[in-house]
């Protein structure tokens, strides 16, 4: 993509339609360690679309993680280190 004179680009079609970005949406850049990432604000979705899409994104996810045989207790704890606040025996 260009970015025009005026510090604009033009959002692929396919990506629009994704994203559910027509005329009058907002949509925000965020800055990230990789470069930008576009955001599609989206406040006037229905909580019906909204599930769908967490949904959607949940089963993109599902799979991705490999926890090398930990327990979720095990992989807890690694994560956010030992808890000094519990008794344990």
């Amino acid at each position: 993509m260009r970015v025009t004179t005026k510090g604009q680009v033009t959002i692929p079609k396919q990506i629009r339609d994704h994203l559910g970005i027509g005329p009058g949406s907002e949509v925000e850049f965020v800055a990230t360690d990789e470069g930008a990432r576009l955001v599609a604000v989206n406040e006037n979705l229905s909580e019906e679309e909204k599930l769908r899409r967490f949904s959607d994104v949940l089963d993109r996810m599902k799979g991705t993680l490999d926890l090398g045989g930990m327990t979720t207790d095990e992989y807890m704890e690694w994560l956010r280190g030992p808890r000094e606040d519990l008794d344990v025996d």
